[in-house]
């Protein structure tokens, strides 16, 4: 049984460690990975594969940076030339990303069964690119893996009522086997003299407010008006829009740290350690969920419906004052319901591809 893992970005590196190690357990499993080169800065990939101890990429494409279309484009092409010379029984996509449309567009007009793993969640927002990614995958996919009873249920309302499994979050397999030793590994703290709970961790990288200068300069105004250090891990696409939108003196306080993309220990040390988190990442989101820290996410919506309905995660949009106005006002509610699973979601998927495959030779 081959099954083609395809990844691409950061996210995807921390979900595909958890079930390539359990197919490892399974001896009539070979997995082939596939890294699609969307993200290729060494800080968002390399050390990722060196950290989690995910095996090297058979087929590495390097496709890079470009437009949706150009990014997409290649990856498809490339990836049917690796998916014909392959030959998988399965492939296996990953959450939202272009990688995850074209490897899902790919194996689809191959006639490969698609397994997709984070399916149905839904922002409702189209001018996302993420959105359509996650929806036409879905459509396309023969499983669908879901990390949540509400993912399942907005399938559902699209028509989609087979070969639909709630597994919980693969990523909270990952935070519940990584954590301690993260906290235990990290010197984050130590080398940003930052103190436990006093701090706030923000990380900013979507194209709906890095690539429009007014959200993203409400965004980093707002900082100037904390009073707790800041720390800022920044994306290479946020540095670069900082410097072309000429909005260097807004990060440039002594409360401010800037540094350099978290590998996934310090990342998640960084965050289990926060007093807030501030962000548009939708996995940050959930990490937040997970290790009960409070959250304000700069979006308009978000596809993480439930930690919104728990009181843990809020909703601020880039607006300068409802950021601030959230940010003042954010508690820790009393109760975290186990919305994400059990932290078993890789074994379950693992389990139901290896007994679907057997059910079809």
């Amino acid at each position: 049984m081959r099954i083609l893992t395809v990844v691409g970005a950061r996210p995807q590196f921390i979900k595909a460690c958890m079930l390539s190690k359990t197919l490892k357990s399974y001896t009539e499993v070979k997995e082939i990975i596939v890294h699609t080169g969307q993200h290729y800065d060494a800080s968002m990939s390399d050390i990722f594969f060196e950290q989690l101890n995910l095996p090297e990429p058979d087929y590495y494409l390097g496709i890079g940076s470009g437009t949706h279309g150009e990014q997409t484009g290649e990856m498809l092409s490339e990836l049917e030339y690796v998916m014909i010379s392959v030959n998988p029984d399965i492939v296996v996509v990953y959450g939202d990303t272009n990688s995850t449309l074209a490897g899902s567009l790919a194996a689809s007009k191959l006639h490969i069964p698609v397994a997709h793993i984070e399916s149905g969640l839904r922002s409702f927002n189209r001018k996302m690119p993420e959105e359509v990614n996650r929806v036409v995958t879905d459509h396309l996919s023969d499983w669908l893996f879901c990390p949540s009873p509400a993912a399942a249920e907005n399938l559902k309302r699209e028509g989609i009522n087979e070969r639909v499994y709630v597994t919980g979050d693969i990523m909270y397999d990952a935070v519940l086997h990584f954590r301690s030793y993260a906290v235990q590994q990290s010197t984050i703290l130590q080398d940003l003299s930052l103190s436990e709970n006093n701090y706030y961790l923000v990380t900013i990288h979507r194209a709906e407010n890095t690539d429009d200068p007014r959200r993203l300069k409400s965004i980093l105004e707002v900082f100037q008006r904390f009073a707790k250090t800041t720390v800022l891990p920044l994306h290479p696409r946020t540095k670069n829009k900082i410097n072309a939108f000429q909005l260097n003196d807004l990060v440039d306080a002594p409360h401010i740290k800037i540094v350099e993309p978290l590998n996934y220990f310090d990342m998640l040390s960084a965050v289990s350690k926060a007093s807030i988190i501030l962000t548009d990442s939708g996995g940050l989101q959930k990490e937040a969920y997970m290790l009960q820290v409070p959250c304000v996410t700069l979006r308009d919506e978000t596809e993480w419906t439930e930690t919104v309905e728990t009181g843990w995660n809020r909703l601020a949009g880039a607006n300068q004052e409802a950021i601030a106005d959230k940010v003042m006002k954010l508690h820790t509610p009393e109760e975290s319901p186990p919305i994400f699973g059990d932290g078993h979601a890789a074994h379950q998927i693992a389990k139901t591809l290896v007994k679907k495959w057997h059910e079809k030779s």
